[in-house]
């Protein structure tokens, strides 16, 4: 997961294997994956956050994407989340992309959040 994650995003975006196996021993964390790409949620009480999602070159444009939201607002639902947020760089187009093509929309802003590069925070009903 950590060299996907690293082939995928730069700097300090990037998650380390620490990173990976600190996050997934966290009982409110899931993770859905293909053989080209993976999600990582959380759910908590009524609300679950997507925390990141990679897709490997091969699997871009054919709706790996796509199916990982999806499995990410399965198991999010399954855990009693009824709404979810993210937070995706504002300059990120293919993933915002996505987002907008499975329903997210913007709800707030955090300036300067990645190096200076505003986050923009999705919301969407699950």
């Amino acid at each position: 997961m950590a060299r996907l994650h690293a082939a995928a995003f730069e700097g300090a975006a990037r998650w380390s294997v620490d990173g990976f196996q600190d996050i997934l021993h966290d009982p409110l964390v899931f993770v859905a994956a293909t053989t080209c790409g993976f999600v990582v949620g959380r759910a908590v009480a009524d609300e679950a956050e997507l925390l990141t999602i990679v897709v490997d070159g091969p699997g871009r444009g054919r709706g790996v994407g796509r199916g990982l939201v999806d499995d990410f607002a399965a198991e999010a639902r399954r855990r009693g989340a009824s709404q979810a947020f993210l937070e995706v760089a504002e300059d990120n187009s293919a993933a915002r992309a996505l987002y907008d093509s499975t329903g997210w929309h913007v709800a707030g802003r955090r300036p300067g959040y990645y190096g200076g590069i505003d986050a923009l925070i999705l919301r969407r009903a699950l």
